[in-house]
């Protein structure tokens, strides 16, 4: 009887592959065919979309069979995103809309069994690649946060299946989505450092945390302020770029993990509990439904792991690989899906079990035997990534009121020094610090001979490893950036050692 074509979208973690929707109307006994690898959640489309059709008043062609194929076949189909794609083929396949503007459109929705539309997940990167198709959208209006983010693309909103049918018949147009400005973002409610009194090394390692994107650990007894000063290396971080907030955005948008439009593009500070199992950590899920876990929903934005021994040796060693690449690939059976995982780690620990080792037994509750198989949860390969290890001691002095407090800078003034210091590697490099790899490193972070001597010296009486090696020259690098010097010198290789606060630890509680 007739042939349909209508184009919609698959979700592969955030990539979004275009579907062809092809509907065949034959003679012959009544019934539903649905090919292409679709998932049950596809395959219930049948029920919905007809009782959807029949009860928003369309005609469902009777004594009919009807073959749905979702091509290509080879790419796995979840979700209830194909409804409306599916209703609007078989309209155009029985004659009740017309077929013209099928091939400069793209569908997207859910439908309940009224014809409403329902919003689906990870519409923005649908909506970016359907921009570089040149081809119009209809997204449920539901998602008008998400389509108004996405410049540049004609999307119009929808609530059910009736309005699409008007619009295409050119008597009622639908509403189009309104561009959102994705750089209006909610300030950071994390605190200024300028409130945390004390502390200054704590601060100075921030400060180059942010200016080169180190990884950063804290290591001090409780109650010190190591979760108030990680959650204030937000406040240090430059404006996101167009790109990096499009990133955000996709994460989130696959995962609905956003309450307002400015929490699509907005940094935050992602703090998973020490009971959280790998597939949480990093992403995971049955078949064909793959989610992106805390690492990807902390992409271009920071990961806070309180407590790190607690957490599951397991789970920390997942994080390995993602550490190096920014990316993690999910692998299930028939298909790899990557999420991006490109995060900035930030973490904290107790130097004992009962939390007051200071160098002494003398306070502590804790044996050195039960000390050091506390911080042995850590594995060597995880530690190694992290460039700074810094102490968090108990200062009491700092509590004195005497008014004789200095009060530090700003987390503005820090965040324009960090603002500075990244320009100048993107100019000298194109990549920031620690992005730097192993066969850059020598030639941005170029050494006297006598430095050099004093660096090897230095790696050999430590016994570092050597990504240690290069992890110690890519922070003196951000040290010498943040001093406005060209060449990295002695001093500056002399503080990045300094920042191997687990190292020394370990060593005391050895030398017991």
């Amino acid at each position: 009887m007739a042939l349909a074509r209508v184009y919609t979208r698959a979700l592969i973690g955030i990539h979004a592959p275009e579907i062809r929707v092809e509907v065949d109307l034959a003679r012959g006994m009544p019934g539903f065919t649905m090919v292409g690898m679709p998932a049950t959640t596809v395959k219930e489309a049948r029920d919905r979309v007809k009782t959807a059709l029949m009860n928003a008043g369309f005609e469902y062609p009777p004594a009919t069979r009807i073959t749905v194929n979702l091509a290509p076949a080879d790419i796995p189909k979840t979700g209830a995103r194909y409804d409306l794609a599916i209703a609007v083929g078989i309209l155009a396949a029985s004659g009740q809309i017309p077929d013209t503007i099928l091939e400069e459109a793209e569908f997207y929705g859910e439908l309940a069994l009224t014809g409403e539309l329902r919003a689906v997940n990870g519409l923005i990167p649908a909506l970016l690649a359907c921009r570089e198709k040149k081809r119009e959208a209809f997204v449920p209006i539901a998602n008008q946060q998400e389509a108004g983010l996405v410049r540049d693309q004609k999307s119009w909103l929808a609530a059910d299946l009736v309005s699409v049918y008007e619009h295409l018949h050119e008597h009622q147009p639908l509403r189009e989505s309104k561009p959102v400005d994705w750089a209006c973002q909610a300030e950071s409610n994390e605190g200024d450092l300028a409130d945390v009194v004390g502390q200054e090394q704590a601060k100075r390692a921030l400060l180059l945390s942010a200016a080169g994107k180190h990884h950063l650990l804290f290591v001090g007894p409780p109650g010190t302020g190591k979760t108030m000063l990680a959650q204030r290396l937000s406040g240090l971080l430059p404006s996101l770029t167009e790109k990096e907030a499009m990133e955000i955005a996709a994460v989130k948008s696959v995962s609905f993990d956003y309450h307002g439009t400015e929490a699509l593009t907005q940094r935050e500070v992602r703090s998973p509990h020490h009971t959280c199992t790998a597939a949480a950590l990093v992403g995971g899920g049955t078949g064909n439904s793959v989610r992106p876990g805390e690492i990807s929903l902390a992409n271009r934005s920071l990961l806070f792991l309180d407590e790190l021994p607690e957490f599951s040796r397991h789970v920390l060693d997942c994080l390995r690989e993602p550490l190096e690449s920014g990316e993690i690939t999910i692998s299930r059976a028939g298909h790899n899906v990557k999420f991006p995982a490109n995060f900035q780690l930030v973490c904290a620990l107790n130097p004992s079990p009962c939390g007051q080792f200071d160098g002494s037994l003398a306070n502590c509750r804790s044996t050195p035997d039960q000390i050091l198989k506390y911080l042995n949860k850590l594995s060597g390969p995880l530690l190694d990534r992290i460039d700074i290890q810094v102490a968090v001691p108990r200062e009491t002095s700092s509590l004195r009121l005497d008014g004789t407090q200095v009060t530090g800078e700003t987390s503005e003034q820090m965040k324009q020094r960090v603002i500075a210091a990244r320009q100048q590697q993107y100019r000298r490099q194109g990549c920031l610090n620690s992005e730097l790899k192993a066969s850059e490193v020598v030639s941005h972070c170029m050494l006297t001979d006598a430095d050099h001597e004093f660096l090897i010296t230095a790696i050999e009486k430590l016994k570092l490893s050597h990504r240690a090696y290069h992890r110690t020259l890519r922070l003196a690098r951000s040290i010498a950036d943040l001093d406005n010097q060209k060449k990295v010198q002695k001093p500056h290789l002399a503080e990045a050692m300094g920042y191997r606060a687990l190292d020394q630890l370990i060593d005391q509680v050895r030398s017991l």
